[in-house]
């Protein structure tokens, strides 16, 4: 996030020399995107933070897809799906593509071990729970409506304090505000959504310590997504300050200003969050179109360049009456099919002065594949429910 912060000792200039009381030198590291030629922060360890003592493979949760071939809308019912124990090593694949995957993992009160993604930044979405997520930044605490967005190859761990259901979208890339509500400098404008105040990083460093301690690394290869458990000789939470524009926040979604307008508007006015070949909206409680001959729910619409996927949270989602899709619910409206609204749900959508609904939707610019969760969860009759009927 693109906004300068700074949190326990940091030397007055960078690259320069920081010692303890005792006299011994803190160890500097830059943690930076691109290159080094985008946003960065320098960190302060205790000890040495590459210093690796033992690499072994970690078999990570099932990465199969399926392509979505025959072509058709699907509907998958996650409430349905058995995840767990914890927020990491429990998440079971939903849909995915070479630029974004979807997960979904139900937890306990067990902690995650200590992970790092190393192939894109992560948004969670966090349906039900709250806990703490301890980060090598520092800890943030996380409720129901958050988006948890963590740095790629941020070390952390997730303590839920109660059972918590997460919806992890895994980028390939960096996750960001969108472009078009950002200055050429970075800060949110006055037309934007959402602001800096409605975002929560890190308030202070943790100081952990220990020996030889395990962190769970999901990287890529030639062969794809894979794993690997390494072991390093001190605790990579030993950061003693930080400073920069790289960390990672929480960002709820009651604190989103929904954009509406006479007659209905497009998707992109409930973007929240952008990466490479997909973007991420959230739909909420609003007040909707106030023209006279508004049509409140949206009309049919063929998303010719992208698959749409959307997650239900609360609410009563009007275009979807009639249709079996719940809270829970999970669909997937791929590219090459025309879809909207169920029939009946136009009609008694007019005259509707407010929506009481909340969904997380996640558009790409690349076809979708199925997870190996989708297919247990799948409603078989949901593609011809417009219809009422299927030969």
């Amino acid at each position: 996030m693109a906004y300068y912060r700074r949190l326990g000792e940091v030397p007055g200039k960078r690259h320069t020399q920081l010692r303890d009381p005792e006299g011994a030198l803190y160890r500097e590291e830059l943690m930076g995107e691109e290159g080094f030629s985008s946003d960065s922060s320098l960190l302060y360890h205790r000890g040495v933070p590459s210093a690796l003592v033992a690499t072994e493979v970690w078999e990570l949760p099932d990465q199969t897809r399926t392509p979505n071939h025959p072509l058709a809308p699907r509907h998958l019912r996650l409430h349905a799906l058995e995840t767990g124990p914890d927020a990491v090593t429990g998440r079971r694949l939903v849909l995915g593509n070479n630029d974004v995957r979807i997960a979904y993992v139900v937890t306990g009160t067990d902690a995650s071990p200590l992970y790092r993604n190393a192939i894109g930044d992560e948004c969670v979405f966090v349906e039900a729970g709250s806990g703490v997520v301890e980060t090598v930044f520092g800890a943030v605490a996380y409720r129901a409506g958050d988006y948890v967005v963590v740095p790629r190859a941020t070390t952390h761990r997730w303590l839920p304090a109660e059972p918590s259901r997460l919806y992890a979208i895994e980028a390939n890339s960096h996750v960001a505000p969108p472009k078009r509500y950002l200055s050429r400098y970075g800060q949110l404008l006055e037309h934007a959504p959402y602001c800096e105040r409605d975002l929560h990083g890190p308030a202070e460093p943790l100081l952990a310590e220990g020996r030889d301690v395990e962190v769970l690394v999901k990287h890529r290869t030639s062969a794809g997504v894979v794993g690997t458990r390494m072991v390093y000789d001190t605790h990579p939470f030993d950061v003693v300050g930080w400073d920069g524009c790289l960390y990672p926040y929480t960002f709820n979604i009651d604190d989103y200003m929904p954009i509406t307008g006479k007659v209905h508007q497009p998707p992109p006015v409930h973007q929240v969050f952008e990466g490479h070949n997909f973007v991420v909206c959230n739909f909420l409680p609003r007040k909707v179109d106030y023209h006279p001959l508004a049509i409140p729910v949206p009309y049919y619409h063929s998303n010719v360049d992208s698959d749409e996927v959307m997650f239900y949270v609360a609410g009563d989602y009007e275009a979807r009456k009639g249709s079996g899709i719940g809270l829970g619910s999970v669909s997937l409206h791929p590219g090459g099919h025309a879809h909207g609204p169920q029939p009946a749900a136009i009609e008694a959508s007019l005259g509707a002065e407010a929506f009481e609904e909340s969904a997380v939707m996640v558009d790409t610019f690349a076809p979708l594949e199925l997870g190996e969760a989708a297919l247990p969860v799948e409603d078989p009759d949901y593609p011809f429910s417009w219809a009422g009927r299927r030969l």
